[in-house]
This record gives C-alpha cells, sequence and structure tokens, in this order.
C-alpha cells in the first residue's frame, strides 16, 4: 500500500472537489462531486450531528446514487449551501430523473464555527452562494488546511482545517479521504507538535515526527468548546465496487480513524459522522477479503487526512486559536 500521486480524495478516478470560502466569515464550503453519478451511504456515531438528505442514504431508499456530497461550516446556516450546489447541478442538466424532470440528489454535513472570530452578521445568507461557487470550482487538484469548509475550523486546542489523503492498495484498488477536522477533542499529543496519527503517516505528510518518548495514555479530557461546538465530518471514497450496504459498512469501520487521530472522539457534544462513496470502478477479487481489507485502509486513511488537515492550517488575521505551523513550523 502507498500514497496515491496527489495524496488527495481525487485519487479515485472521476471524482473532484471544489472549494470556497469568504475570509470575513471565517468559513466556506466543500463539495465532492464527479462527471457521474455515485453510491454513498453514511454512519453517524457523534452526539450532535447537522445533516440534510442522509435518510435517503439507507439502504432501503429507492434513490441508488447521488449528483454531489457538501461539506459546510456554518452550522444550519450551512445546510443551505446544498441550495447553491443543487441549483449548479440544474443548470447543468443533472440529477435523478423522474420523468422529464430532473432532480439533483446533494446529501451534506455541516460543522459548528459560528464562534471562531469570522464576521457572522450578514442580512442573506452567505451559503447558498458558496455552494455553488465551490460545486463550480470542483477539480482534481484542491488545496488542503485553512480552504473551504475548513476555514473556519477548529479543535481542542489549536486550529482545524480542511484535510485529505488516499491509498492505493497492492490489488490496484484506491481508497481516499475527505475530512473537516473540527473536534472537541485533540489531534496531538499533550498539546504538544506531535500527532496521536502518527503510526499510520506515509512520507512525512504531517512532518515525519513520529510519536513522543513519552505520553501519558491515562488522562482525563476536559471539554475545551461548548455544547454544539464541535463536529469532524468526512467522506471515505474508493474505486471499488460496493453497494449501498457495503457502503454503510465501510462508512461505520472507518470511524475508527477519527478515534485515531482525535482524542477524544465521537463524545455527546461531536456530531462526529462519516459518508462513504464508489465510483464501482473495479470489481471485488474477492467479495469477503477485499471489503475487510477495504475498512482498514479507509480508517488509516482518514486518521491521516485529520492530522494533516491541522499540520495544513495556516493562520489568519482574527483567528482565536494558534495553528499548528504557527506554534510547531520552522
Amino acid at each position: 500500500m502507498k500514497a496515491g500521486p496527489r495524496n488527495l480524495i481525487t485519487d479515485v478516478p472521476g471524482l473532484r472537489v471544489g472549494n470556497a470560502g469568504d475570509d470575513d466569515v471565517k468559513s466556506g464550503v466543500t463539495v465532492l462531486t464527479a462527471d457521474a453519478p455515485f453510491a454513498a451511504a453514511v454512519h453517524v456515531m457523534g452526539g450532535a450531528p447537522g445533516t440534510r438528505e442522509t435518510d435517503l442514504l439507507a439502504p432501503d431508499k429507492m434513490v441508488q446514487s447521488v449528483d454531489a456530497l457538501v461539506l459546510s461550516g456554518g452550522s444550519a446556516f450551512g445546510l443551505a449551501s446544498c441550495d447553491g450546489v443543487v441549483q449548479a447541478l440544474h443548470q447543468a442538466g443533472r440529477g435523478f430523473a423522474i420523468g422529464d424532470a430532473r432532480v439533483p440528489i446533494v446529501p451534506g454535513a455541516i460543522v459548528f464555527d459560528l464562534l471562531n472570530g469570522g464576521n457572522k452578521v450578514w442580512d442573506q445568507n452567505p451559503y447558498p452562494q458558496l455552494g455553488h461557487a465551490a460545486w463550480t470550482a470542483a477539480a482534481t487538484d484542491f488545496d488542503i488546511g485553512t480552504h473551504g469548509a475548513g476555514i473556519g475550523a477548529l479543535t481542542g486546542r489549536l486550529k482545524g482545517g480542511l484535510g485529505s489523503a488516499s491509498a492505493v492498495l497492492d490489488n490496484g484498488m484506491t481508497v481516499g479521504a475527505l475530512v473537516v477536522a473540527n473536534p472537541l477533542g485533540h489531534a496531538n499529543i499533550d498539546n504538544g507538535r506531535h500527532f496521536w496519527a502518527a503510526p499510520w503517516e506515509m512520507d512525512g505528510e504531517f512532518g515525519g515526527l513520529g510519536l513522543p518518548d513519552r505520553f501519558v495514555p491515562a488522562w482525563e479530557p476536559t471539554p475545551g468548546k461548548d455544547l454544539g461546538e464541535s463536529t469532524t465530518i468526512a467522506i471515505i471514497a474508493t474505486d471499488a465496487k460496493l453497494d449501498k450496504a457495503g457502503l454503510k459498512r465501510l462508512a461505520t469501520v472507518a470511524h475508527d480513524g477519527m478515534a485515531r487521530a482525535l482524542v477524544p472522539s465521537h463524545t455527546p457534544l461531536d456530531g462526529d459522522l462519516v459518508f462513504a462513496v464508489s465510483t464501482g470502478a473495479r470489481e471485488l477479487d474477492d467479495p469477503l477479503a477485499d471489503p475487510y481489507l477495504l475498512g482498514h485502509v479507509a480508517s488509516c486513511t482518514l486518521a491521516r487526512a485529520i492530522a494533516r488537515a491541522i499540520y495544513a492550517a495556516t493562520p489568519a488575521d482574527g483567528d482565536v486559536q494558534t495553528s499548528w505551523q504557527s506554534r510547531f513550523g520552522t
């Protein structure tokens, strides 16, 4: 197994990601899309999620594919970013066909970033426009860190951000992760420069620091944020052909990546969730062994993406938290 050529979720062929943001508001939107609809599922493990159209992703529901997934800042306001993506897809003639009508299917999830120092006083909700802009900007190359939905993300101590990573398996299948890291917990050990995700790092992608010589595993954390201010939302993607039931299992297992990279994770005060998507380009070689392997790789890749989000975050005027680069970077 090795990282893909971009080390981004778009190493899964056919996928594109777009970012749009407002530096004054300190918030933004990230959209995952493709030229053709793709299968998707979701699993929620946090106690405070904010979502749109996720019930449709259950294996027993009628629609079998989606046109885009949206990760957004803005708490409940940010759910409106999906409206902008729906409008962009409608203009492009995309959507689920019902007779002569086409209805774009765009599930989404949000993080809370309303107390991050940005200007949240607006006459008109900015998120529909940001969603439209993010879909329009979708490409195979995109920025991580303080971009898109990660612009205003915070962690328990350090600035959060948008992260991504990929892995190419020995059998040729590709797995990618995209994440907005805005947790109540901590990605860094003992408030230091080392990352909890270090055992799964590839090619020094978040500093190559490894683990510290010593740390206290049995510490008792206290919340660094108040009720409802935290969530980590992620997308796991693969070109392996999985149906909605298989993707539901993949999303469930991928949550292990959050637990490896964030301490604590899945708290009652987080809305942690994982979408899983498949382009269906590669048939499974082994219907038992391949899903087993994909789940393991998905969790490792998500852990790496979370650490990369914090590592790549950059400082900006009005920040309420220090970035990893400002505190530990060289």
